[in-house]
């Protein structure tokens, strides 16, 4: 279940900034927040994330 827009703006705060750094900021952190609460929502594996979270590695190594 994605972050409501609500929720994404409690939480927002508490992230990183989101100017990019040395090599840049790779993913949303909204959209790596989202798998990481599919993955443990559902117990499934990394690899098989749903193509709507986006690639899997960026969201793991994020």
């Amino acid at each position: 279940m994605p972050l409501t827009d609500t929720q994404g703006a409690r939480i927002e705060p508490l992230l990183p900034d989101r100017t990019p750094k040395r090599g840049g900021r790779r993913r949303d952190h909204r959209e790596v927040i989202d798998a990481i609460a599919f993955k443990f929502q559902t117990g499934t594996q990394w690899v098989r994330l749903p193509e709507t979270t986006g690639a899997c590695s960026p969201a793991w190594t994020a």
